[in-house]
């Protein structure tokens, strides 16, 4: 066998071997946890339906394959850092942070529930992540420029 048929075959193998793996699994409900300032905001809640919807185009349905908790801090600090310790507590796969404030409260939290942020201006000069390119630890997201 030459070389190149070797390393397709050896490249179809790898890449087939994770969906046979993951066939062989039950379907098992994914946890997402929100972390976010205000409860009644309905900016927030827009931006929550917008992510849902994607995750829903995506095959993620909240009920079916994902369940979500959400929590709000209230901008109060103590607050924000007590619904982090409670969402942590749950063992979600991943939590959604909604801010700067909810980001470090989690972080103060956890080093090992991946974080996904958004709305934090600088994640980089809070030091949230090493750096955009390669954040480094469990927490990344996005920022608007």
């Amino acid at each position: 066998m030459r070389r190149r048929e070797f390393i397709s075959l050896l490249g179809g193998a790898l890449t087939a071997w994770p969906l046979a793996a993951h066939s062989q699994q039950p379907d098992r409900m994914r946890f997402i946890g929100v972390l976010a300032g205000i409860a009644d905001d309905p900016i927030t809640h827009a931006r929550y339906d917008e992510f849902f919807q994607g995750l829903k185009e995506l095959g993620w349905t909240d009920g079916r394959n994902i369940r979500v908790e959400y929590r709000f801090g209230g901008g109060d600090l103590e607050n924000t850092r007590r619904q982090a310790v409670e969402l942590v507590a749950l063992a979600p796969d991943v939590i959604l942070a909604s801010g700067g404030q909810a980001t470090e409260r989690l972080l103060q939290v956890t080093r090992t529930v991946p974080i996904v942020f958004v709305i934090v201006p600088d994640p980089v000069g809070s030091g949230f992540v090493a750096r955009l390119s390669r954040p480094g630890g469990n927490a990344t997201g996005f920022f608007a420029v």
